[in-house]
């Protein structure tokens, strides 16, 4: 005779169910084989405390009702003779209430109760409730179990039972709840540890990277600075004149003896006052322009993109130089023997020359 260790719960329980928690019964069954005249024993952690159960243990023969297996009616249900030690009333569930079925039982001196489950269910239970009986021992067991166990009683086979209080099963203190939400908890904080390590870890190169940047930038804007124009005021000079401009760092007139920085776009500053902006920004407060491209300062960085640009000309190119005065551009042409002239041809365009030329063809 199998016994299952595992409890089935349908998903109607669940749903059902307002208690969290429940208890499941360890049962010791043994009776004599008639066959082999050999005591058998069988253990399984295979029954549910009824929801208003005490959680005790409780022993004795199994008993069940005369007539109608589910131990519902009047008295007397059981038939019992006064010989026999403590018994635990066997019910199958149905036709009357579970608080119905355990006042019978306890009215006629039963220690405790045991409710198998309907045909179809197989082995599954559920969390009995059974407000208006609350003060015997309660538990439900399996439809194969009960079935099993019944075959034997009506056979005429004592068979004893012991039952004992097993473990708290349920979302928050099953085991295998426990595991799920264990493993959950720790993928869940490293992913967290990780995406903040990662995270701080981006944030630190690319605090380093640009650190490095403007430290270069910093030395080309020394570079710069030292190339520019620094004068001292003089007393009648234009900077000190009624009309003249103010500094546009401190807001303050020029007077004589100030020392000045002429930047390249042609304004002015106080050197002390334009000299530590022009580290951290190396543009003219005034117009923006930009001291390191005027004075050709340029990053190691730039100028390796820029040789990269150029290192390649495009090959047999004739080049034009178009001046007046100085060089303006350079156009460069393709020969007429050029064997994919659409892909070396380049068109720029130039207004002035045009015009010109349109004004002598005239």
């Amino acid at each position: 005779m199998p016994y299952h260790s595992v409890i089935v719960f349908p998903l109607s329980y669940w749903l059902a169910s307002s208690a969290f928690v429940f208890w499941s019964a360890l049962l010791e069954i043994s009776y004599l084989d008639i066959q082999t005249n050999l005591t058998i024993k069988r253990y399984c952690e295979c029954g549910v405390y009824g929801r208003n159960s005490p959680l005790e243990g409780a022993s004795g023969r199994l008993m069940m009702p005369i007539q109608d297996p589910t131990g519902c009616g009047g008295l007397p249900i059981y038939s019992r003779n006064n010989s026999i030690p403590p018994w635990i009333a066997l019910v199958k569930r149905g036709n009357c209430t579970f608080s119905e079925k355990i006042n019978g039982a306890q009215a006629e001196g039963a220690a405790a109760i045991v409710v198998y489950n309907v045909e179809g269910t197989r082995n599954e239970t559920m969390h009995m409730s059974h407000p208006d009986a609350p003060g015997m021992v309660a538990i439900m067991i399996g439809n194969g179990i009960g079935l099993e166990i019944t075959k034997l009683v009506n056979m005429g086979i004592p068979i004893e039972m012991v039952i004992d209080l097993g473990n708290p099963h349920g979302p928050w203190v099953d085991t295998y709840w426990l595991y799920f939400l264990s493993v959950a908890f720790f993928i869940v904080t490293a992913a967290s540890i990780g995406y903040f390590v990662f995270i701080s870890a981006h944030r630190l190169v690319n605090l380093r990277m640009q650190r490095r940047s403007d430290d270069r930038l910093k030395k080309d804007a020394k570079k710069a600075i030292k190339q520019l124009v620094v004068r001292t005021v003089k007393r009648g000079d234009p900077e000190t004149g009624l009309d003249a401009q103010t500094c546009a760092v401190c807001i303050e007139s020029y007077k004589a003896g100030d020392v000045i920085t002429v930047l390249t776009c042609g304004h002015i500053f106080h050197k002390a006052c334009i000299e530590p902006w022009l580290l951290e920004k190396r543009t003219c407060p005034m117009c923006k322009c930009d001291i390191l491209k005027a004075l050709g300062v340029e990053n190691e960085d730039e100028k390796n993109e820029v040789s990269n640009t150029y290192s390649y000309p495009p090959p047999d190119v004739t080049v034009i130089t178009v001046s007046g005065g100085e060089p303006l551009y350079e156009v460069p042409l393709t020969g007429p023997q050029t064997p994919e002239p659409q892909e070396h041809q380049h068109r720029y365009v130039n207004d002035a020359f045009e015009e010109d030329a349109q004004d002598r063809r005239g």
